[in-house]
């Protein structure tokens, strides 16, 4: 063997503690399924009172309220799934804007598993909707519908932007070799 090898310094062996690992491990099951459990019942319900608290059985105040949480909730997160997923990055940045898209869309989310749920606390929010904030959940859906319009005519600007640019670039360096070209016969031409 040889002497270099031998002087070099290697990393201490650490001993896993999977005891301590598995209580870990079941602490954070446990506390996710308690919040799924807590979350679940209390949070539809108070999402509709909030809800209900802001539109207190007004029209206008549900036609403007579900318009503005429908295209900003729906608009927004599209916005940064397309900003975080049109370029190569690893796993955790998309990870994050994944993240940041579903926490920004949370109060369409919201609503709609309110809509679409068949549990007790569902109910109980949906009747809330029904008679504090009647017009709320279709004015939402509209909203919702506006917003991913207005994503689609947004990316469809960004992506025709960026091709014009790519065109512009390709078009100048064909120019570009033109005038070289053009410069070098004149050249040739005067000697």
């Amino acid at each position: 063997m040889n002497e270099s090898a031998k002087n070099v310094p290697t990393s201490p062996q650490r001993d896993i503690n999977w005891t301590r690992r598995l209580v870990f491990i079941g602490v954070g099951v446990a506390a996710v399924v308690l919040a799924y459990l807590i979350g679940g019942q209390v949070i539809p319900r108070e999402w509709a009172d909030f809800i209900g608290r802001r539109v207190d059985r007004s029209f206008w105040a549900a036609v403007y309220l579900g318009l503005f949480n429908g295209i900003v909730f729906t608009f927004i997160p599209l916005l940064v799934l397309y900003i975080g997923f049109r370029k190569r990055r690893s796993w955790g940045a998309w990870l994050a804007f994944l993240i940041v898209a579903l926490v920004v869309a949370l109060p369409n989310l919201l609503t709609l598993g309110i809509v679409m749920g068949n549990g007790n606390p569902a109910h109980d929010a949906q009747r809330v909707f029904s008679t504090d904030a009647q017009y709320y959940r279709g004015w939402n859906l509209a909203g919702a519908i506006i917003g991913a319009l207005l994503f689609m005519f947004a990316a469809w600007i960004m992506i025709r932007r960026h091709r014009l640019r790519e065109r512009e670039h390709a078009l100048k360096a064909e120019r570009k070799a033109l005038d070289d070209e053009r410069s070098k016969q004149r050249q040739d031409t005067s000697q």
